[in-house]
């Protein structure tokens, strides 16, 4: 049998992940093909590939979900293949279908695979026919209310509502006894719903102080499978992933080869192809329970390549065309340390709520050996409400778990991001905490440890006030007046006539507001060469990144790059009088319930609005007891953060 002819790809996804698989096709001489929803047409992996098809529709439901339509792209740009990422359809066993009834290659395995383990429910049966431990819990068909009750009652709470159809942390939820369970189960199922276009659920027992250990396999079309190691990925919050690395601290060779053996055993029982990952859940004694197979390339895939040296979307292109796997088991390398973690757009001093808007900064680490940096996003991009909130990835390599993570936290200092609220500083703060450099890991870490990890906001310095003003001052452009710039009135200097030049300055960081007055002889204490403000202080020098971005500073200070901007007090003594006992929107999204009406008493806590943004949904609640003044939205209408949602007269 002759090899399938491949040189035209297609990508049936977005962000990072498309320009990822983009960056190996054409490196292997492919033709590149992005499909964009309307709200992607300028996206940097629209404009990174050869070809671009628009899909239409801005929500993912109308454009990236739709597989007829990303049939037709294929068809129409002449790309023999399709590669679905991660996420939306990349475990949609539909989708491998329709794409080999067209003629057409999946970059992924066969639907039969998909429909075996992308359940969530039929791989834990699945696996437990073939003998391998899972963790206590129901995996059944029915999904109603008291079907759930009676198996959290059985199992034990907490509990853990998971999407059988999905993975990232959608559809998933911690419940920690039955008064939550009704609110939990329904929010779940609508997320699944949204994001995977399945409702149904899972329910397992919540296991304490887990590792999250899982094993990368590989299997090619001849029969052959093998293990590229495993990853440990027990950083995480909301159930998503945040830190990623390879291979897992403190595992032994003979773990290793059990758990990899396991997975390998797993996916030959179904016939597997192509990438996967099996997942499992390891305790402080060294047992592993199956908890799940995805059955796609993962997003922490970097960390394995890092460690072997191989390319692994090169790998899933050359057995689509037929090819056997390049090496045996035993020559599969593992050298070094490699570690990622996750960039998002989102807040995480307002319980990690999506960011939206454009990204006025954006400046990736240098690039250099052990550095890695995949991302799908440029400065001036447009962060949309509709995606996931994830900008990239940064991965350090070194020759040991140490070496990388000093690389990492070098990378992170050196990135700068404005424009809207991202979770780099709580990045950092992850990899710079001594557990983490003791690699005391385990699922518990960010919620062990959310005091230090996210502190309260401290008092800005009087030194960071003067660097700011100076930062500030110096870097504002010389003319004001265009009809006279050789005015001594034209420049914002302080000029006075007959006094030493002089300057008040009003300005905002991170919500808190200071007033200072710059003359010359401050500015010798700072100076602004580029980007660069050079400080001095008790004759001790410092350099400070400062970036001017339109009437923003962007100032690198204590390890964090803090946004400074001007403000008139005046207008903002108004402007905090102007809106008394409305509830606004956290930020842009689509509001998927109203759950109260005008004229309603509703008790503190009570739930009044959901809202969905970025694939989760986030509840409005009652701050206080009190009666629904006003609605001011309704199911299905899209709104911007900031926007009144309900008025709320306090009891």
């Amino acid at each position: 049998m002759s090899a399938p002819v491949l040189t035209t790809l297609l990508v049936a996804n977005r962000g990072e992940i498309a320009c990822r698989v983009m960056r190996t096709a054409k490196a292997l001489g492919l033709t590149t093909v992005a499909v964009h929803s309307a709200t992607d047409r300028d996206a940097r992996h629209s404009r990174e590939a050869d070809i671009r098809v628009d899909l239409g529709g801005s929500k993912a439901a109308d454009s990236y979900l739709q597989i007829d339509k990303l049939i037709a792209a294929a068809k129409a740009s002449g790309a023999q293949a399709i590669h679905p990422g991660y996420g939306f359809l990349s475990e949609n066993a539909g989708f491998a279908r329709a794409i080999e009834n067209a003629g057409l290659i999946f970059l992924g395995p066969p639907a039969s695979a998909i429909d075996a383990m992308g359940s969530k429910s039929a791989a834990k049966a699945l696996m437990e026919t073939a003998g391998v431990p899972l963790v206590p819990g129901y995996h059944g068909e029915a999904q109603d209310l008291d079907t759930f009750r009676d198996a959290c009652e059985r199992i034990g709470y907490p509990v853990l509502l998971k999407a059988t159809a999905g993975g990232g942390g959608k559809g998933m939820k911690v419940v920690e006894d039955v008064s939550q369970l009704a609110e939990a189960l329904a929010s779940a199922q609508r997320e699944a719903l949204s994001s995977f276009g399945d409702s149904r659920m899972l329910v397992e027992k919540y296991l304490l102080k887990p590792r999250h250990v899982e094993i990368q396999v590989f299997a090619d079309q001849h029969g052959n499978c093998l293990y590229l190691n495993e990853r440990d990925c027990s950083i995480q919050r909301r159930h998503q992933k945040v830190v990623e690395e390879a291979p897992a601290p403190g595992l032994s060779p003979e773990l290793r080869r059990a758990m990899g053996e396991a997975a390998v055993r797993s996916a030959q029982a179904i016939g597997y192809v192509g990438a996967g990952t099996v997942e499992f859940l390891l305790d402080a004694r060294g047992e592993f329970f199956f908890m799940e197979m995805n059955t796609r390339l993962q997003v922490e895939h970097p960390v394995t390549e890092a460690i072997t040296g191989l390319d692994l979307v090169a790998w899933q292109i050359r057995v689509a065309r037929g090819e056997a796997l390049p090496m045996t088991q035993d020559q599969v390398p593992l050298v070094g340390h490699a570690i990622e973690v996750r960039l998002y757009a989102e807040d995480p001093g307002n319980d990690f709520l999506p960011a939206t808007g454009r990204l006025e900064l954006y400046r990736e680490s240098n690039p250099g050996p052990g550095r890695r940096v995949d991302s799908g996003v440029e400065e001036g991009d447009e962060i949309s409400p509709f995606y996931d909130p994830m900008l990239g990835k940064l991965i350090a390599w070194g020759e040991d778990r140490e070496q990388a993570r000093l690389r990492l936290l070098g990378m992170l200092d050196e990135f700068a991001i404005g424009g809207l609220k991202t979770n780099i500083n709580f990045l950092r703060r992850i990899i710079a905490h001594p557990a983490f450099a003791a690699a005391e890991l385990d699922t518990g870490f960010i919620p062990r440890y959310q005091e230090q990890l996210l502190p309260a906001p401290a008092e800005l310095s009087d030194d960071f006030w003067q660097a700011a003003a100076q930062a500030f001052a110096q870097s504002q452009l010389p003319v004001t007046r265009a009809d006279d710039p050789s005015s001594p009135w034209a420049a914002p200097n302080g000029l006075r006539a007959g006094l030493p030049r002089e300057i008040t300055l009003h300005l905002s960081c991170e919500g808190q507001d200071h007033a200072l007055t710059l003359g010359d002889i401050d500015a010798h204490s700072a100076r602004l060469k580029g980007e660069q403000l050079l400080t001095e202080h008790a004759g001790v020098r410092r350099q400070h990144r400062a970036i001017r971005r339109g009437e923003h500073v962007y100032l690198q200070w204590d390890g964090e790059l803090r946004r400074i901007e001007s403000y008139d007090p005046i207008s903002a003594v108004e402007a905090s009088h102007s809106h008394q006992g409305g509830l606004t929107a956290p930020m842009n999204g689509s509001i998927v319930r109203v759950l109260v009406e005008a004229g309603q008493s509703v008790e503190a806590g009570a739930q009044l609005v959901v809202l969905e943004a970025m694939k989760m949904e986030h509840s409005i609640r009652a701050p206080h007891a009190g009666v629904i003044k006003a609605l001011y939205c309704q199911e299905g209408e899209m709104v911007s953060e900031g926007s009144a949602l309900v008025e709320l007269e306090e009891a």
